[in-house]
């Protein structure tokens, strides 16, 4: 049986950072790297000629850094998967990443199961936020954003049900075990609560679920 490899982009800045993770990447029966970026301007450029299934970013970056560069790709094609890898732990930057569109951040001092599973989960189209910021991005988002009640009203009790599970950092298959529905059920409630709130991904999702009273973040 042939595997279907996730398709890598590197963009980093560190020539020994990015030929060290290439060749971990590689030995994974289910990853291939296609292409490397050393800044910003290339990750851009590199992410529209090769269209990888995911994209490892850096967040320091000459020219244009990590944030910059997921904003203009995330315009361009708002399904892109880009997972911030960096060593920066502070609250500011992982909200502006979240705002740009990021699926992903997660730590370089990370242990390499957590980085491997977390290129799948996005892959899959879930969101992974490194534990370690979790719940104080969602702090963060909720002390920036406007009132969002309305939003939140217009969802459907299944849909805030399904929402709350979101928050809690389960996946679609999970939602749909506890539920007793099919993952496409939950799949399609996902897609109509990311429209009715207005947002991109899930991790937007469990932001406007804090605000709105849903759940609070421990």
């Amino acid at each position: 049986m042939v595997v279907e490899k996730i398709r890598v982009l590197l963009a980093d800045d560190h020539a020994i950072f990015r030929k060290g993770l290439r060749e971990i990447l590689d030995k994974e029966s289910d990853m291939t790297v296609v292409g490397e970026a050393q800044d910003g301007v290339e990750a851009v450029s590199k992410a529209e000629e090769l269209a990888p299934d995911v994209i490892l970013m850096d967040l320091k970056m000459p020219r244009l850094d990590g944030i910059g560069a997921t904003r203009l790709i995330t315009e361009r094609d708002p399904e892109a998967r880009i997972i911030i890898l960096t060593m920066y732990l502070e609250e500011e930057y992982v909200s502006e990443a979240s705002k740009a569109g990021v699926r992903g951040y997660i730590l370089k001092g990370a242990d390499l199961e957590t980085m491997l599973e977390a290129i799948r989960a996005v892959h899959r189209g879930e969101v992974r936020i490194d534990p370690a910021m979790a719940s104080k991005v969602l702090v963060k988002l909720c002390q920036e954003a406007e009132d969002t009640q309305e939003r939140i009203i217009s969802l459907t009790e299944r849909e805030k049900e399904i929402l709350s599970f979101v928050v809690k950092g389960d996946t679609n298959s999970q939602i749909a075990q506890r539920l007793l529905l099919s993952e496409r059920t939950v799949d399609n409630h996902i897609s109509a609560i990311l429209r009715k709130l207005g947002v991109r991904n899930r991790t937007q999702a469990a932001v406007y679920a804090v605000r709105g009273g849903l759940l609070i973040p421990t």
